[in-house]
């Protein structure tokens, strides 16, 4: 599984990589808001797995739900 966390750290961002870390998902982080706004994203966080992307409540949701 391939899974991207796009941040700039703020609140909702450290609440899901929180969640992140405590059901040992392994993810990538990616900072770059040249990058986050080239993918289209107008807010973060935003999870990419495997190419599916999630918003911060839809993610929230898969961590509960996958592990």
């Amino acid at each position: 599984m391939k899974a991207i966390l796009y941040t700039n750290n703020c609140p909702k961002c450290k609440i899901l990589k929180k969640n992140l870390e405590q059901k040992n998902v392994e993810f990538e982080v990616c900072e770059d808001m040249t990058s986050i706004v080239a993918k289209g994203f107008r807010t973060v966080p935003m999870l990419e797995i495997n190419g599916t992307v999630m918003d911060f409540n839809s993610a929230i949701l898969w961590v509960q739900k996958e592990n």
